[in-house]
């Protein structure tokens, strides 16, 4: 095998997949804790968070980030954690890219 092709391949199998993650809507989370969970969770602004947390109410769901599996696992976790220390049912999916 060349080391060109054997450089290729090595390349190629070092690239973890990436995943999205997205919060879900429910009917009882408030945007209050939206705001603030996307601004801590997934370092966005509050702007950027008013933007997700529009479309978290209107769409079902919200585009929060992509991420190799490790770190989007993590932050599906804190946010459901945090959500279930405040007493809100709020959910995350994670989507392979």
């Amino acid at each position: 095998m060349s080391s060109q092709l054997q450089t290729r391949l090595v390349n190629h199998l070092d690239e973890p997949k990436s995943y999205i993650v997205y919060m879900l809507n429910d009917d009882y989370t408030t945007w209050d804790f939206c705001l603030r969970i996307i601004c801590d969770v997934f370092h966005k602004t509050l702007e950027e968070a008013d933007t997700i947390t529009h479309e978290i109410h209107t769409k079902g769901r919200g585009f929060c980030g992509i991420y190799v599996f490790e770190i989007a696992e993590t932050k599906a976790h804190t946010v459901q954690h945090q959500a279930r220390n405040e007493g809100f049912p709020m959910k995350c999916a994670i989507e392979e890219k």
